[in-house]
């Protein structure tokens, strides 16, 4: 009883998780209730799992003896003298985390965090709105998608009768919505598209909502508040028989039948209508994309460079040799991503003392600070993951970057960890299968390789994504060749030991004072030729 009032209680508290990990990026008070709030739920884990695991130990014992069932249930219950000491042991663990809990609980109330369900959370804060409108003086490296988009509406799609959908995918700051506004601006799309309309979706997939955008952007005034019948039969008043250009952006909805009653509302406009999507999910792409999805490629180091000078240095400034070699090596942070490579020049543009570029050089990118600052954008897409996968994500933060990880350990160490167990229908191997490819589908997997059946053996994270894993997360301690010997803290969930050099200053170190350490890895360096994590 007491143990489902811990579950219950924890529960309760777990239902405000998701809006305190939005606000924790903005608020440090609300970011250490977090962490009090995480560790909790460790300890509580562990009680759990010493107690499943007492049980289990109880039971084979009373098996191996041949008891029947009745006089096991007999050994396992807490008169049994062997019981007596565990149980005692037990419930003192139980009464701390119960007093502690309720503080955490209490603390709550300060920061006015209602339990509310995210699908009734709506509207667009600024900063994610999006128009039609080329914010971008200068746009570097997207040529080659530009024109093989434009080619496609102009030309083939205007010989189908069906409605096509062109979905544009890639991470979060690689330019997709850059990419579209060049598109839609472009003098062959206005001469060929009457009209030419577009909606900001983000994650409110409202079906009234959008509909009234499309009327508005449409009639360039306001709509009434109507009926989603009313409004749809004056949408296709508006889109009947015109071949028009609809630009749906920043689309996160993996509702299949949201979007397929969209879809028959707009299907009345002439020969060649069309829709470009813009999205970070490969899932939504396949929900609604009618021709094969464009996934967009990171830049090249020289296109990167442009972005950055042009936001570094002024326009008639003369570039200093010593910061034009810290710059490019800031630029390893950009992994090709153009949000990144101008995030990091604006941070720069009013700098021009050499320390202050090596400290950028040398900062985790989630430290710096900057109006364009890539981080928020990425993670969007983390706060947009039910939170069974956030774990699995965070988790990632665990291997070294670069790594090329093999995607059944990865799975078989969430197991371990008990982020992902079986069910009534499905194997923990075939729902951590399931969390893996939903991670891969949502851009945070990429290079991926495949065996002769055709099953994914290995992946790599890019650099970015990387980032946003060790952003998110406090449990993860990954010491390597390259950030050196670290200290282990005493929150250390899981541990990771890459360097050779330091393994024994590792042994040395006192882990007595990590309390709740459930995973340790040691690379195998027998193996390191073929450049396989193989852990000990």
């Amino acid at each position: 009883e007491d143990l489902k009032r811990l579950a219950s209680l924890l529960s309760t508290i777990k239902a405000t998780l998701e809006d305190a990990e939005e606000e924790q990026f903005t608020n440090n008070t609300i970011k250490d209730w977090l962490l009090k709030l995480k560790d909790a739920a460790h300890i509580l884990d562990d009680i759990l799992d010493e107690c499943a695991t007492e049980a289990l130990a109880m039971e084979y014992k009373g098996s191996k003896c041949g008891l029947s069932h009745k006089v096991q249930s007999s050994f396992l219950s807490s008169f049994h003298p062997k019981h007596v000491a565990f149980r005692y042991k037990l419930a003192k663990k139980m009464k701390r985390i119960r007093e502690r809990l309720n503080e955490i609980a209490a603390e709550r109330n300060n920061f006015h965090l209602p339990e509310m369900d995210r699908e009734r959370k709506g509207g667009v804060p600024d900063w994610r709105q999006t128009t039609s409108i080329v914010t971008q003086p200068l746009v570097y490296g997207r040529d080659e998608e530009k024109d093989k988009i434009i080619d496609f509406l102009v030309g083939d799609a205007s010989q189908l009768d069906d409605l096509s959908v062109y979905p544009i995918v890639g991470l979060g700051g690689l330019g997709k919505t850059t990419l579209a506004q060049l598109v839609f601006n472009h003098e062959r799309i206005v001469n060929h598209f009457e009209p030419i309309i577009w909606v900001c979706v983000s994650n409110d997939f409202s079906l009234k909502k959008i509909t009234k955008a499309i009327i508005e952007s449409i009639t360039k005034t306001t709509c009434e508040d109507l009926e989603l019948e009313l409004l749809q039969r004056k949408l296709q008043d508006l889109l009947r028989r015109k071949r028009y250009l609809l630009v749906l952006d920043d689309v996160w909805n993996e509702e299949q039948e949201k979007w397929q009653r969209l879809r028959f509302a707009l299907a009345c406009g002439e020969k060649g209508a069309s829709i470009l999507v813009t999205t970070r999910l490969a899932k939504v792409a396949e929900i609604m994309g009618t021709i094969p999805l464009l996934e967009l490629s990171r830049l090249s180091d020289k296109d990167c460079w442009e972005l950055f000078k042009q936001r570094a240095f002024g326009p008639n400034e003369v570039e200093r040799a010593d910061l034009v070699v810290i710059g490019k090596e800031i630029l390893k942070k950009c992994g090709g991503v153009p949000l990144a490579a101008i995030a990091l020049g604006s941070l720069l543009r009013f700098k021009r003392e050499e320390k202050q570029w090596l400290y950028v050089k040398e900062s985790k990118l989630w430290d710096l600070q900057g109006e364009d600052n890539v981080m928020p954008a990425l993670r969007l897409s983390y706060l947009n993951l039910p939170i069974k996968l956030r774990q699995c994500f965070s988790f990632c933060a665990l291997f070294p970057k670069d790594e090329i990880i093999s995607k059944q350990l990865l799975i078989e160490l969430w197991m371990a960890n008990g982020y992902i167990a079986s069910n009534q229908m499905l194997e923990a191997a075939d729902i951590g299968n399931e969390a893996w490819n939903e991670l891969y589908w949502r851009s945070f997997f990429q290079n991926t390789e495949i065996d002769e059946s055709g099953q994914i053996t290995t992946f790599k994270m890019h650099d970015l994504v990387h980032d946003l894993a060790q952003s998110v997360t406090n449990e993860v301690c990954c010491i390597t060749y390259d950030n050196g010997l670290r200290t282990v803290s005493e929150g250390t969930r899981h541990l990771f030991i890459y360097d050779k050099n330091s393994f024994e200053e590792i042994k040395s170190i006192q882990l007595h004072h990590v309390k709740s350490l459930k995973t340790y890895v040691e690379w195998n360096f027998d193996v390191h030729e073929a450049c396989q994590l193989s852990p000990q």
